[in-house]
């Protein structure tokens, strides 16, 4: 099992940055898969960006591809999204996702472990 909780989350202008933690507890996060997921209001959760347990891949939505960079500190447990020239409409509640084992889906059903969310307001 583990145990996740997000931080950093944020009001910012549009065109800034924000950046994304994700700490887990547990001895085994270093063989979790991780991902980001957002939701706005009204709408279904969408996959941001993932990343394998060693780091070694890393894949993202087209929406985010060039501005958002996932990475993590297996020995601090923890991952990151470092988000920049952000947008109004990436505006939602940011979660970040654990799955036991090497590939890092992009899919939301795949993970079975997941954080309370964290909340990015970005301003026009």
């Amino acid at each position: 099992q583990v145990h996740l909780v997000e931080s950093g989350g944020g009001l910012v202008q549009a065109g800034g940055s924000l950046r994304l933690s994700c700490a887990a507890s547990g001895r085994t996060f270093s063989s979790y898969a991780m991902g980001w997921f957002r939701q706005a209001p009204g709408k279904e959760r969408e996959f941001v960006a993932s990343i394998s347990w060693s780091g070694g891949s890393t894949y993202y939505a087209n929406s985010v591809k060039g501005r958002f960079t996932i990475s993590r500190d297996n020995a601090k447990n923890t991952v990151f999204l470092q988000m920049n020239s952000l947008k109004p409409e990436d505006t939602a509640v940011y979660y970040c996702a654990g799955d036991r084992g090497y590939y890092a889906s992009t899919s939301a059903r795949e993970y079975p472990h997941w954080g309370q969310g964290t909340q990015v307001t970005v301003s026009s």
